[in-house]
């Protein structure tokens, strides 16, 4: 059954299989004109099954139901074209838009892999696994594109869009003022850090992330429903702690790094990680994931000039900048 999380605002947990991160919280705010849904689930039946059965329990007209999708990835988006009338607006980030109407499928990131180092016969399987490739929509909707600033009323609430790019480029949180209510995606995750990944030369989306970060700790937020686990209170402190963790995460790449070249999958095989077994035991689809969280650290390190890379391989080289320790301080 759906929780109630105040009066018209509730959470559907939606069962992720086969994922570590085992359940999406789904929100719904219900209105005497209109509903809002705030992410889906991924495309498959049993997603399917318990937004319907959560939905008909709270009396949800679909005819009259609005969406809001936080960003682009298959357990938030897959679901929304099996859900939304053709009444139904569905508001969406402009820049994971973008993304998504000018999608060419996975070869740029392929080829990006095999440059940093994945091992050729295990990109394909990768692919094959990733939950974007098999879960996502079944069609592009058309999308309600909306800005940082921009708000969205729905019964007693009103959201202000906070663009928070990191995760994906466009990825966007709600914040209610008069509640003090943070619904934040993956952006800030209670007890899981969001994975940053990179895929991309030209992108820098952990220095993205961090910005973000410090964007929303400016917000009065009193309670934080996040896409994922439980929801929580403590904002500032968990924004600290993310911090904290890509703090230490940076200072471990360099010490990897330390006397070596080494390509992004190396250095991602000899970080720690909270999958049980060995670098050969982890399932492809989680190495994937691994490499491009190593390469966002990277593409953070080299853009600020610690570390150098040639030939697909990165190294400390005659960097003079080197450091050990890296903090940010809260505004």
């Amino acid at each position: 059954m759906p929780e109630e999380i105040c009066r018209n605002l509730y959470r559907i947990e939606v069962p992720l299989p086969d994922s570590p991160l085992k359940s999406l919280n789904s929100y719904v705010i219900r209105g005497k004109d209109r509903n809002l849904v705030i992410d889906t689930g991924f495309n498959r039946k049993i997603c399917l099954t318990a937004m319907q059965t959560g939905l008909s329990a709270l009396g949800i007209d679909l005819s009259r139901t609005d969406f809001f999708i936080t960003h682009f990835h298959a357990d938030h988006f897959g679901l929304v074209t099996r859900l939304a009338t053709p009444s139904s607006q569905i508001f969406f980030s402009r820049p994971d838009a973008e993304i998504m109407e000018s999608w060419e499928g996975f070869e740029p990131m392929i080829a990006f892999a095999g440059k940093n180092g994945f091992p050729e016969n295990e990109i394909r399987a990768a692919i094959d696994q990733h939950p974007g490739n098999r879960f996502g929509t079944d069609w592009k909707p058309a999308l309600n594109a909306l800005s940082d600033g921009e708000r969205i009323e729905v019964g007693d609430f009103g959201f202000e869009c906070v663009e928070t790019p990191g995760h994906t480029l466009g990825h966007t949180c709600l914040y209610e003022p008069a509640h003090r209510l943070l619904i934040s995606g993956d952006h800030i995750l209670g007890d899981i850090t969001p994975n940053i990944q990179c895929w991309s030369d030209t992108e820098n989306p952990l220095r993205q992330y961090l910005d973000s970060l410090d964007k929303v700790r400016r917000f009065a937020v009193d309670r934080v429903l996040p896409g994922h686990r439980s929801l929580f209170y403590n904002c500032e402190q968990r924004i600290q702690e993310l911090e904290k963790h890509h703090a230490q995460r940076l200072d471990e790449v360099l010490k990897i790094l330390k006397d070596r070249s080494l390509t992004a999958y190396e250095i991602a095989s000899r970080m720690t990680w909270d999958i049980r077994g060995t670098w050969e035991e982890f399932p492809v689809a989680q190495k994937w994931f691994a490499t491009g969280e190593a390469l966002s650290h990277l593409r953070y390190l080299e853009e600020e000039s610690l570390i150098v890379r040639s030939s697909g391989a990165f190294h400390t080289g005659r960097v003079d900048k080197m450091a050990s320790t890296f903090t940010w301080d809260s505004k």
